[in-house]
This record gives C-alpha cells, structure tokens and sequence, in this order.
C-alpha cells in the first residue's frame, strides 16, 4: 500500500501549523493552558484546510484527518522542547499537553473534512 500525500494535503498542513503555532507560540509559559490556549480563530483555518485538502486534493478521509490533526500537537511539542531547553523543569505534564491538543486536532479536522467531502457525496448522488 502506498500513501500518496497531495500538494493540496501538505499546503494544508502547512497552513495549520503556522496558523496555529504563530499565536501559540508567542503566549507567555505562564498564562499557557492546554486546551484553552488552542481555542482561537486559527482553528478555523485548521477546518478550512481540512475540507480543501479533501475536496480539492482527493486525499482519503481517514489519511486527511490525521495528518491535518497531527499538526495541533506538533505545535505543542514544539513549543514543549523549547520551553524545556530553557527550563528543564517546565511543562512535567507534557503527555497530557499533547494528548489533549490532539483531541482538538481530530475533532477540527474532522469537521472540516467531512465538510469537504459533501462536494463529492453529491456528485455521486446526482450520477447514480
């Protein structure tokens, strides 16, 4: 089997990453708190690239939601290496972070890829 990754789906991700980690990563360590700090408007870009990656790259939906949902804790495990290279005491919970900030991920890009695959549900609707 081999995984064939659309431009569509690595714009995507691409997207999401820096539309979510550029405001994440500029909130001081202190007022940091996972989930609550990832709840902001760029989660809407997160669903839009989602349902662009599926609608216009054709990518399947179960690969389209993970790789777009893989960038929400990579933004956190990035910002957990270099907060720990500063203080190696920071961030003892790190697992949750990551877990929970996956959690939000699935769910987003899930959304947003079921949203882009209503195009093609109705296409194949409109030809049977």
């Amino acid at each position: 089997m081999k995984l064939q990754l659309s431009k569509w789906l690595v714009g995507a991700c691409a997207a999401s990453f820096l539309a979510v980690g550029l405001p994440y990563w500029q909130i001081p360590y202190a007022e940091v708190e996972v989930p609550t700090s990832l709840m902001t408007p760029a989660l809407v870009v997160v669903a839009l690239a989602a349902a662009i990656a599926r609608a216009l790259g054709g990518s399947r939906f179960v690969v389209c939601v993970l790789a777009v949902a893989a960038t929400i804790p990579a933004v956190v495990m990035v910002r957990v290496v270099v907060d720990t290279a500063a203080d190696p005491t920071s961030h003892n919970l790190w697992p949750f972070e990551v877990f929970l900030a996956g959690f939000v991920g699935v769910m987003v890009a899930a959304l947003g890829t079921a949203i882009g695959s209503i195009p093609g549900l109705r296409a194949n609707i409109r030809h049977e």
